[in-house]
């Protein structure tokens, strides 16, 4: 900052001083006759424009180094400078303009970060999402090149289910799409836990029959407070990782219970289960565990992707599973819960 700016915003000071100068002098001139009143005005104003003076030499030279040091950091153009190089305050205003730049600086750093994150689970996400859908076209594709000697029916099962495979990853895609924006897309009514499980098993009754896979739903009566919609996907997530993981013959039992604190669905199979050492990261975004790496079946979205939905309506997913015995998985629906307060 050069001279001339700084006393371009001392301006207001100098009106001050100029009104109490010439206030004074009235003063002075009507209280004394004379030549004196006027040699007293004169020694009076000569002496406090002195000292006026001096107070804005010096105060300009003090804060020079301030002034200097911020000009030089607003003249930066790195794309990033740290917080600790910002001058020394010299008053309190000073002060407390440094320490919102310090604030906003570590916000906007902060959301930075998390939307770099965000961008890079995208990415990520795409990424995974391609290789899940060239897979079925490029089985669909050697399929239609090995056609011959295979009867129509034949071909049409095996695209059928080509096509479902696509169909469930550009479903996925689009939910994760839309969970963001979950606050307006939802619907709660009263929904009944047997008519969302049937229309589950509906969907893949084909993959229920191909690995000879028996659903059990004689134990499930309740109905749970929640959207159809997003409850139905939720359910439909944990019943393909269920029917991924059993093996052929086994069985996947459908139940529900209900206590003073909450109603559970519970879902429950007979397959292969999941290390302890896996369990507690099973709703970890792009988590496949050791099973999910050796079957090369898991993109590890749908049950992130399920425990997100969940919690945003309001409900909650745990697990229960050993290794060899078996997996049972939990969808928590509390009785008290403001609706109104979902986003």
């Amino acid at each position: 900052m050069s001279f001339v700016q700084y006393l371009k915003d001392k301006r207001y000071f100098f009106a001050v001083y100029v009104v109490m100068m010439l206030f004074v002098s009235l003063i002075m001139f009507v209280s004394a006759n004379g030549q004196d009143a006027l040699n007293d005005i004169a020694y009076t104003n000569t002496g406090c424009f002195f000292f006026a003076a001096l107070y804005v030499t010096i105060g300009y030279f003090y804060r020079k180094s301030f002034y200097k040091e911020l000009s030089e950091l607003v003249g930066n153009k790195q794309e990033d400078w740290a917080i600790a190089a910002m001058p020394e305050p010299q008053n309190t205003t000073q002060e407390l303009y440094l320490n919102l730049l310090n604030q906003l600086y570590l916000e906007q750093s902060n959301g930075t970060l998390k939307l770099q994150g965000e961008i890079k689970d995208h990415q990520d996400f795409i990424l995974s999402w391609i290789h899940e859908v060239k897979l079925p076209i490029a089985a669909s594709r050697l399929i239609m090149e090995n056609r011959a000697g295979k009867t129509a029916e034949y071909l049409v099962d095996k695209l059928e289910d080509e096509l479902s495979k696509i169909d469930s990853s550009v479903e996925q895609a689009l939910y994760y799409s839309r969970i963001d924006s979950f606050s307006r897309d939802y619907f709660i009514t009263d929904v009944p836990l047997p008519i969302i499980v049937k229309e589950s098993v509906k969907k893949v009754a084909k993959l229920f029959i191909n690995k000879r896979i028996r659903p059990n739903m004689e134990e499930l009566s309740h109905s749970v407070n929640s959207d159809s919609k997003w409850l139905f996907y939720i359910v439909n997530q944990v019943v393909a990782n269920s029917l991924t993981y059993t093996e052929d013959g086994g069985s996947i039992t459908f139940l529900s219970e209900e206590d003073e604190q909450e109603k559970r669905l519970l879902i429950q199979d007979t397959g292969i289960g999941i290390k302890s050492a896996d369990l507690r990261r099973v709703f970890d975004k792009g988590f496949t565990g050791s099973i999910g790496r050796t079957h090369s079946k898991s993109t590890g979205m749908g049950l992130y992707l399920a425990k997100q939905m969940a919690l945003k309506l309001g409900h909650d997913l745990s697990i229960q599973s050993s290794e060899g015995q078996g997996t049972t998985l939990i969808i928590h629906f509390p009785k008290v819960r403001n609706y109104d307060d979902l986003r």
